[in-house]
């Protein structure tokens, strides 16, 4: 597949990664790829070079070489094309099926949603998986904060992501108003006066894909326990669902001795759960009852799979636990597709100021590295990220939380994590 572009240009080295197997998610990843990146909106424009300039580093301490090949969305996107999503992006990203984005911010009546949830629909993109763990050095309001290291699965094309929803006072919602009272039964819960309406769909297919998704991950990654997350005994028939499907996969799709799905685990304590050697367990909680859980239990819970709007909710919960979504990655998978990107959004008014933290583009790009296969990569990014902020070099957010710290600029942190690579290569 080739694309003719109208104002990006291609790198005239490197070569694209290929496709083996999609339903596999199997890519063959030569040692120089072409890889889109979208700098995004607000500190966007200031954290994405220097998460690239520290990708760069650590691919070439690893004997690779990153080609990037910029696109363009948001802000830079309506500069450039006069349209906020240009066909040349959604066009690079599909040719070469893994890139790296920034921060994006719709505009008030742009046309979507959002742009983040466009990619992520238009690429079938149904994993949003988040990686929280702690760097040493980063304050935290928790006192044990390194017990995190927890991955958690959102579904990312489903529940409130559907987008179906109608705005009070139109004729649509009372037609759907009318059919939920006089054809559906339920008159006796909708008030009198103006009513907003949202369906929330849920699907076997959608629901049983992701968390076999997160399976496969504990069970690549020696992760002990996959902990599916839901509001079922409310919802029990989209959230109650997803749990129930959830439990299917884990019961009929795996063997015993590799997978074990705990019975009745939403209502028991872990320890009363007689779980086979060396076999992942898979477990339900529910999505009230966790957000204490991962306070006062932390190190009890490896991989989270739930629905779109608690993995929202959860994965930026458990992101203050070490700090803040300053540090937090992220990336996005389908079919054989990654679109890293990190979890905090825009913050327009520290836009080109050079001083945002730019450690959560830059570990996303690590989780983009890790999808790659080059794991030697990634870890020589973290170990470098972490020996620079434990060592007192950090940016504004984190410098006024620590007396000893010595604060820097977006390019002088990226510049010393670079230095760090070197020096632990």
């Amino acid at each position: 597949m080739g694309y003719d572009y109208e104002q990006v240009e291609v790198p005239d080295s490197g070569s694209k990664i290929e496709v083996v197997d999609e339903d596999a998610d199997e890519l063959n990843v030569p040692d120089d790829p072409i890889i889109p990146v979208i700098h995004g909106d607000g500190i966007g424009t200031d954290v994405g070079p220097a998460a690239q300039t520290v990708l760069d580093a650590a691919a070439e301490a690893t004997g690779r070489e990153v080609n990037w090949m910029r696109v363009y969305a948001g802000e830079s996107g309506r500069e450039k094309y006069d349209e906020n999503l240009p066909q040349d992006t959604l066009n690079a990203i599909d040719e070469h099926r893994v890139a790296m984005k920034g921060p994006l911010t719709t505009p008030v009546g742009a046309g979507f949603r959002s742009l983040n949830v466009a990619l992520r629909k238009h690429f079938d993109l149904f994993a949003n998986v988040r990686p929280t763990y702690y760097l040493d050095g980063v304050p935290s309001p928790m006192k044990a904060p390194e017990e995190m290291d927890m991955v958690t699965f959102r579904e990312n094309t489903e529940d409130v992501y559907a987008g179906i929803e109608w705005e009070a006072g139109t004729d649509e919602v009372e037609q759907v108003r009318e059919f939920v009272e006089e054809e559906m039964g339920f008159d006796d819960t909708m008030h009198d006066g103006p009513i907003g309406i949202g369906i929330k769909p849920i699907t076997e297919f959608g629901s049983k894909r992701l968390v076999r998704r997160a399976i496969d991950y504990a069970i690549e990654n020696d992760r002990d326990k996959v902990t599916l997350v839901h509001k079922g005994n409310i919802m029990k028939f989209t959230e109650g669902q997803f749990g129930d499907w959830g439990m299917e996969v884990a019961e009929e799709e795996y063997p015993d001795e590799e997978v074990f799905a705990a019975p009745d685990s939403l209502w028991e304590e872990q320890d009363e759960v007689d779980i086979p050697e060396d076999a992942v367990m898979v477990e339900e909680r529910l999505a009230d009852a966790m957000l204490q859980w991962m306070q006062l239990r932390t190190d009890e819970f490896d991989v989270l799979a739930m629905p779109n709007l608690n993995g929202d909710y959860l994965s930026d919960a458990a992101g203050a636990q070490i700090g803040g979504l300053g540090i937090a990655p992220g990336a996005n998978f389908g079919k054989a597709r990654c679109l890293a990107e990190p979890v905090h959004g825009s913050a327009p008014k520290r836009a080109g100021q050079d001083q945002a933290n730019p450690t959560a583009l830059i570990l996303s790009g690590r989780l983009m590295f890790e999808y790659l296969g080059w794991d030697d990569a990634g870890q020589l990014i973290r170990d470098a990220v972490e020996k620079t902020i434990d060592e007192g070099t950090v940016t504004y957010d984190l410098a006024r939380q620590r007396e000893d710290a010595t604060k820097v600029s977006t390019t002088e942190f990226a510049e010393t994590v670079v230095e760090n690579i070197e020096n632990l290569s």
